[in-house]
């Protein structure tokens, strides 16, 4: 079955395949976390707030994010963000936002949807009667939330965070639809150069997997670790 396998077209592209499409790749993932995580935590307590303004705004974006589908929202910022920015900023030509800029922003506000839910199961889950505690020691809101709440709520949901964050290493793939050079976008492109395309896409599965199945037995371990903790 694999006796025309060429295993040195994977050799000689390693360079190309990490040091390019790699690095992009958990690039993104590392950003999109990040600022998905601050994000997300800001909409999650805009959701839970008395305000029926900020708690609607935050259930309209949750609920508008998570019903369409990732590669859709990726073609909408692209085309579509150039003609708001003009219509903004009052320019006679659309505003160039650049392939690179407007992938690292769609893929932070498409998870901030998901963090932010997240997040709020890891706020409910704190017990009521800590936040009561807080306040009755002279906190305010802000800070019952920033020295009590948040830090549990993070330890929570830990886990949780870790496993949305690989899904979001494995949707980073999607990038190919802008042109943009990702793992998955360089292994492509060298299977259609060199004619290769079993031995590349094979290897770039084998990788993805190696890295999601190792990080999720760590998550799984997290877990564990956590709930003995509880």
């Amino acid at each position: 079955m694999f006796s025309n396998f060429d295993y040195d077209v994977i050799w000689r592209s390693l360079p190309y395949l990490f040091q390019q499409g790699m690095v992009f790749t958990l690039t993104l993932t590392a950003i999109a976390t990040v600022f998905g995580l601050i994000l997300g935590t800001l909409i999650a307590m805009m959701r839970l707030s008395s305000s029926a303004v900020l708690s609607g705004f935050a259930v309209s974006y949750v609920n508008l994010m998570r019903s369409l589908p990732l590669v859709l929202v990726i073609f909408l910022f692209y085309f579509l963000m150039p003609y708001v920015g003009q219509w903004i900023i009052r320019a006679d030509q659309p505003v160039q936002v650049g392939a690179y800029a407007s992938t690292i922003v769609t893929f932070t506000l498409f998870e901030a949807a998901y963090f932010s839910e997240i997040m709020r199961a890891g706020i409910q889950s704190v017990p009521r009667g800590q936040v009561m505690a807080g306040y009755a020691i002279g906190l305010n809101y802000r800070e019952v939330m920033r020295h009590v709440v948040l830090p549990q709520a993070f330890r929570n949901m830990l886990p949780v965070i870790f496993t949305q964050t690989i899904v979001l290493f494995q949707d980073t793939s999607l990038v190919y639809v802008l042109s943009i050079t990702d793992f998955l976008g360089a292994a492509s492109k060298v299977a259609q150069r060199d004619g290769r395309l079993t031995e590349m896409y094979l290897f770039a599965a084998l990788v993805y997997f190696v890295i999601c199945f190792t990080a999720s037995f760590f998550v799984k371990r997290l877990q564990k670790r956590i709930s003995i903790i509880r």
